[in-house]
């Protein structure tokens, strides 16, 4: 009876080690996968600004003009607000 009851205790034991192991191994992979989620998205928007910037350069690029006056107006509205401060 002895030999058993150390059998099941030692079967029990091992039980929960491999219950928390796959907890572990589940939460390990839980965040693998957010970590690699928000590394894409991170290339998404890196993507975005890239594109962004290369739109701008071109709306300067075909009006030069405009694109003066609105660096002059954003410059005078961005003096004017820090200058409250």
């Amino acid at each position: 009876m002895e030999a058993t009851d150390k059998a099941n205790t030692v079967d029990d034991t091992v039980d929960r080690l491999r219950s928390g192991a796959h907890s572990t191994v589940d939460k390990l992979a839980n965040a693998t996968t957010q970590a690699a989620e928000a590394l894409g998205q991170n290339e998404q928007l890196k993507n975005v600004e890239q594109q962004f910037v290369e739109d701008c350069r071109g709306y300067i690029h075909k009006n030069p003009v405009a694109s003066l006056g609105i660096a002059v107006g954003a410059g005078f509205l961005l003096s004017r607000l820090m200058s409250r401060r």
